[in-house]
């Protein structure tokens, strides 16, 4: 299986992270981005014990190929 990096947040102060791929094979994204660890915000959440949260910048969503599509219809 190959993903696909599709982008990584241009204002990252190391240029690694936050970061957006695509897995073709299960058509699904996987997203890097920094582990969130506030209990408070994560009490507000029904996480199962299997799955984990990440926080990206809003600007990363420009990554996601259902809004690059968006985008280049209303040209």
């Amino acid at each position: 299986m190959a993903l696909r990096k599709l982008g990584k947040d241009p204002e990252s102060p190391s240029g690694g992270s936050p970061t957006v791929y695509l897995n073709d094979e299960k058509d699904t994204y996987l997203v890097q981005g920094w582990k969130v660890l506030d209990a408070e915000r994560l009490d507000q959440m029904d996480i199962p014990g299997h799955e984990a949260v990440v926080e990206i910048p809003r600007r990363m969503v420009q990554f996601f190929l259902e809004v690059q599509r968006d985008r280049r219809s209303d040209v």
